[in-house]
């Protein structure tokens, strides 16, 4: 009895430790692949930040967070010689970069209340030339 009550807390500590980082590995693999596909979206010409930022939104429907809760930032450098085409990668010319960047807080997306990783923000990135 003494051996269990030293030994359980240990044990389901560990368990619900090993679920979290589970879980937010993931989670950080949807990111990255919606940032992806936000990313290839991004460099086709004839595109828009609302088309992008769609894109993003079904390709994570899986993870079924609250869309509100996802930050997407689309950001267009560009490509030394173009005009700045202000973020929007409708108006991006050949070269310039687009980036994409999806961020979710971990709290919305835990299986279990706790203090593993609270306060971490997950995000997935892409950085692609526009086409």
């Amino acid at each position: 009895m003494v051996e269990m009550a030293v030994v359980l807390p240990l044990f389901v500590t560990l368990v619900f430790g090993i679920i979290e980082f589970g879980q937010a590995f993931m989670v950080l693999q949807i990111l990255s692949n919606a940032a992806r596909e936000g990313g290839r979206a991004a460099i086709v010409n004839g595109s828009s930040n609302a088309e992008v930022t769609q894109i993003i939104q079904d390709a994570l429907t899986v993870t079924k967070v609250d869309p509100s809760d996802v930050t997407i930032t689309i950001t267009v450098t560009p490509e030394t010689g173009n005009p700045d085409p202000g973020n929007e990668v409708g108006n991006a010319s050949k070269r310039d970069l687009c980036t994409v960047e999806i961020s979710i807080p971990f709290s919305d997306i835990s299986y279990v209340t706790g203090r593993y990783l609270e306060g971490l923000p997950l995000r997935g990135q892409v950085s692609m030339r526009h086409e």
